[in-house]
């Protein structure tokens, strides 16, 4: 077979030689895209009066004809043509004939690809904003209906102070938020355009490089060629962005775990998201949230793989940056899987209030209620810290928690104790008092999940 490169080549190359060289068996993932850049290209040509309107003509037809296809999955590729821009080229010249071979005019390979990526990590990344809207939809509403559900908070998974279950949630809701600002933010360098720049220098034709970016929906093109057709910074920011998310939902789905487990009992799974076991018969194990989880060092292995590819990489294109796709397509396989599985998953669980609720009576984390309680009656907070850190050890000797002491316990501790110290000790009076800013308190929650809807609003509309 003749290869569409193959003029200066005397030899061909064994065919596993070519089977590990070729890409197609990945690359094909962007065939859609390809196929618009090369609509665009054909237009653009004709525009500047490098190919006669007749001959864009039959090249735009032909291509359609193809996408049409492939939408179809009735497009069948070869490693024999290596990758899908040779692959296209050839299935389009068979098509419409020696006037297809023209559609390669003034670009290489190696622009083409960089504008196939672009155009698919653009749609990607709007897409991967629509599943964390959705995922923050769903916090937003379950938090709702528990901003008066008390829990323990915790801190080196000690019980530190009770919390409203909503503000625990709305913690997830503002990283997810903070996920979709990285990503819109990587959206200004992803939509920028590289065609044109041809294999490094740009080409003798008097091309219109803004033309084919406008045609293509991009916001400008790279200014400088080398530049264009070796940056996969764009890439970098994606799995980069999407490394930190699946460290959010990594860190969400341990929690999910603990709570869902017999030790804490916080929460139920449904069904749909658990798993039993092929001996023990009374299992059912939160097998998703351990799969997110487990996937996170799938999408940090994706971004290390790419960043280790190109540290050392001179100017301008190698043949190195073909493994710069299967790490993507997996990222973005992986990042999408992951937000509607948790969407799911938080969605449908069921929340044991009564447990939640009655193991914040059963601990020591209303102690620091006490502290302030002293310290707002002006003793010191290091003094105050300490007396109670004194009743904390009396109750562990005692066999008793803190609200189980008399009064006349107190005072021995310290005379500024008054009778209300039982209301200070009540684990929902401690988190409704907290109403500093960002606070667990029930009104700043509840303000929380106010500020959550606009936001989520204003990207819906």
């Amino acid at each position: 077979m003749k290869k569409l490169w193959g003029g200066r080549f005397t030899a061909s190359a064994e065919e596993w030689v070519d089977e590990f060289g070729a890409s197609i068996s990945f690359d094909q993932e962007l065939v859609l895209e390809d196929i618009q850049g090369s609509i665009a290209h054909a237009t653009m040509l004709a525009k500047c009066g490098i190919l006669t309107a007749e001959e864009a003509s039959t090249i735009v037809t032909g291509l359609k004809t193809l996408k049409e296809k492939a939408e179809k999955k009735e497009l069948e590729f070869s490693t024999k043509y290596e990758d899908i821009h040779l692959n296209l080229e050839h299935l389009l010249t068979e098509l419409v004939g020696p006037v297809g071979g023209k559609l390669h005019t003034a670009r290489s390979r190696n622009d083409q690809v960089a504008t196939d990526m672009h155009l698919y990590l653009r749609e990607q990344v709007k897409q991967t904003g629509i599943l964390i809207n959705e995922f923050q939809s769903v916090l937003l509403k379950k938090a709702e209906e528990h901003v008066e559900t008390i829990m323990p908070g915790y801190t080196h998974l000690q019980r530190a102070q009770p919390i409203s279950f909503g503000h625990h949630l709305m913690a997830y809701f503002w990283m997810l938020e903070r996920d979709k600002q990285r990503f819109l933010s990587a959206l200004e360098r992803i939509n920028i355009s590289p065609l044109g720049a041809g294999a490094l220098a740009g080409t003798t034709f008097p091309i219109d490089r803004e033309y084919s970016a406008e045609l293509l929906g991009f916001e400008g093109i790279y200014q400088n060629s080398l530049d264009a057709v070796s940056d996969r910074d764009f890439i970098l920011e994606f799995m980069s962005a999407s490394s930190i998310m699946m460290m959010h939902l990594s860190r969400f789905a341990e929690e999910i775990i603990l709570w869902s487990s017999q030790e804490f009992r916080f929460i139920e799974l449904d069904d749909t998201f658990a798993t039993g076991s092929s001996i023990m018969p009374q299992k059912k194990n939160p097998d998703m949230a351990e799969l997110i989880r487990g996937k996170t060092g799938r999408v940090y292995g994706g971004l290390m793989s790419l960043l280790t590819i190109l540290k050392g990489l001179p100017l301008a294109y190698n043949k190195d940056m073909q493994e710069d796709k299967e790490g993507m397509f997996d990222t973005v396989k992986t990042v999408q899987g992951s937000l509607k599985i948790f969407a799911g998953m938080v969605e449908s669980m069921t929340v044991n209030k009564d447990n939640m609720e009655s193991s914040v009576t059963k601990d020591f984390s209303n102690a620091t209620e006490l502290a302030d309680y002293l310290a707002a009656k002006g003793m010191p907070f290091r003094e105050a810290h300490e007396v109670v850190g004194k009743l904390v050890l009396h109750c562990i000797q005692k066999g008793c928690y803190l609200a189980d002491l008399s009064f006349n316990e107190f005072k021995q501790s310290s005379s500024l104790f008054e009778e209300d110290i039982y209301d200070a000790l009540n684990p929902y009076n401690a988190v409704v008092r907290r109403n500093s800013a960002g606070g667990t308190g029930f009104s700043e929650v509840n303000a929380q999940i106010k500020k959550g809807k606009l936001l989520i609003e204003a990207d819906q509309s």
